[in-house]
């Protein structure tokens, strides 16, 4: 979006820090907030809202820490299945462990992990033996009996009440946790269970950054978390319970709108009086829509997120981890949004390469892949693949050579580099590919700049690919993805494969 802002981020801090602390007044001092999608690293909230800071959330945590206790939950089934974190591609309870170090280093303490739906699986006790052994508290949730529809054994002693009561000290608990399903509601249930017996009047509330409750249901930004999350089936709606109460129009997700009669009936039932909330957009926080600045151009960006979640789901057909119902749906969206693949405009520029690629070696039956990149300034940078560099890595080399001024004649990895590299993966390693992924490029890359001027030069210009658009014309290599993750890029890919071998190291 070449610089262009589109959301306040100060604005939206400010306000939301006051919603929060405005509904932890409501409830006497004793709040329990559940903090939904990515406390940190919400990169798909920064690409569709252009000024949104990232760890937006984090910071605003930051600023409640003398306020708040933090609880994070994990699912047990999670963590037994090994469940995957796409963006970063590690596990889920990895991606925990992460998390209290990435809160630590905001000066942010986490008071203890929930295991929720606990059942003494093997792997879930491993991961419980690993915290405590570094001195975290840990606490076990066994799946709630009788949920969701007999609320008198819900909220009773072998309901909520068989969980530990979890100490808490500050007016407000944040209650995180990896990924949806992790057992956050519960967890804020079960504590409001045991706050009540004792006689604490806490309360309950819910944030979110999407769907935006405040926007149109099928303004871009909304559709683009429907696409988010068309693997699990998620869909907005219009709350009709707000409808009803209000006579308002809000916008809400399906399983908030199924199950608040339900989650009405439990707080009602814990708190022994008629629930302060009248429809699930009642227990929101959300403050994101206020800080929209720019809306035609929050509304171009998250169109452009629809076409990166139709090239993530085909490419995750492609794999075997999604289905056709979920690359259809995200197509759906597509056309009512009249978009193509190539209203990417990354896409185009990469196919094109892979054609001249395979032009220049005719006779060749090779497989031939394609890459572009769009820096900040609109500039669109392609490469190909070669028997020395993965197209990923002939890309970067080529926008920081054009980003460091420095002639394409001029080499950045010498002979001597990648014959050293060529030798290690076939003679001692016994690679058949020798062609460098990009990170094996960004090593030699980082070797040659030692004794080489115009490769230190480029590696300087690196930082400049965060967030530029990224295009490959087939699925990238596990060190190719890992490369352009750490490099920060936008990335996309056509659901083909960079070899005829099942296996790709």
């Amino acid at each position: 979006m070449n610089g262009r802002v589109g959301f306040d981020n100060d604005r939206y801090l400010k306000e939301q820090k006051a919603a929060i602390l405005e509904r932890v007044e409501r409830f006497n001092n004793k709040l329990y907030l559940e903090f939904g999608g990515k406390l940190l690293y919400d990169y798909h909230a920064s690409r569709v809202l252009p000024g949104y800071d990232p760890n937006a959330k984090i910071r605003l945590l930051a600023e409640l820490r003398d306020k708040a206790d933090v609880l994070l939950c994990i699912y047990a089934g999670d963590i037994e299945r090994k469940k995957i974190r796409a963006d970063f591609g590690i596990t889920y309870d990895s991606d925990a462990l992460k998390l209290i170090d990435d809160m630590r280093a905001w000066g942010i303490h986490v008071l203890g992990v929930v295991i929720t739906r606990f059942d003494s699986q093997p792997a879930a006790c491993v991961f419980k033996n690993k915290l405590e052994r570094r001195n975290i508290k840990v606490y076990t949730h066994r799946y709630t009996q009788g949920y969701p529809t007999d609320v008198e054994q819900i909220v009773s002693d072998v309901g909520y009440g068989a969980n530990e009561l979890i100490e808490t000290r500050s007016p407000l608990v944040i209650v995180t946790g990896p990924g949806p399903g992790s057992g956050k509601l519960a967890t804020c249930l079960s504590q409001l269970f045991h706050d009540h017996r004792r006689g604490i009047q806490s309360g309950y509330a819910k944030f979110e950054t999407f769907p935006i409750w405040d926007l149109p249901l099928k303004h871009p930004v909304n559709i683009a978390y429907e696409a988010a999350t068309a693997d699990i089936r998620d869909f907005n709606l219009i709350d009709p319970f707000h409808l009803e109460a209000y006579q308002k129009v809000a916008v809400n997700y399906n399983r908030d709108v199924e199950v608040f009669p339900v989650l009405k009936r439990i707080l009602e039932k814990i708190t022994g009086g008629e629930s302060f909330y009248q429809s699930p957009t009642d227990m929101g926080v959300n403050r994101a829509g206020r800080a929209i600045v720019d809306d035609a151009l929050t509304r171009e960006a998250a169109k452009q997120e629809v076409i990166r979640r139709y090239f993530r789901y085909r490419c995750e057909y492609a794999m075997g981890f999604a289905d056709h119902e979920t690359v259809q749906r995200v197509e759906l969206f597509m056309k009512d949004f009249k978009l193509s693949s190539e209203c990417r405009r990354v896409v185009g520029p990469a196919r094109k390469a892979a054609e001249k690629a395979q032009r220049d070696q005719r006779g060749d039956d090779g497989i031939y892949c394609g890459a572009a990149v769009e820096l900040r300034d609109g500039t669109i940078i392609t490469g190909s693949n070669s028997p020395l560099l993965h197209a990923a890595s002939s890309v970067v080399i080529h926008a920081i050579k054009h980003l460091a001024g420095i002639p394409a004649k001029i080499r950045l990895l010498p002979p001597s580099i990648t014959q050293a590299v060529h030798n290690l993966k076939t003679e001692i390693l016994k690679e058949k590919s020798v062609s460098l992924d990009l990170e094996e490029t960004l090593i030699a890359l980082s070797i040659s700049a030692t004794a080489n001027s115009a490769a230190q030069l480029a590696i300087e210009q690196l930082n400049a690919l965060e967030s530029c658009e990224v295009h490959l014309t087939h699925i990238p290599t596990p060190g190719d993805e890992a490369g352009l993750r750490r490099l920060g890029v936008n990335l996309t890919s056509d659901p083909n494969f960079s070899s005829k071998n099942l296996f790709i190291t």
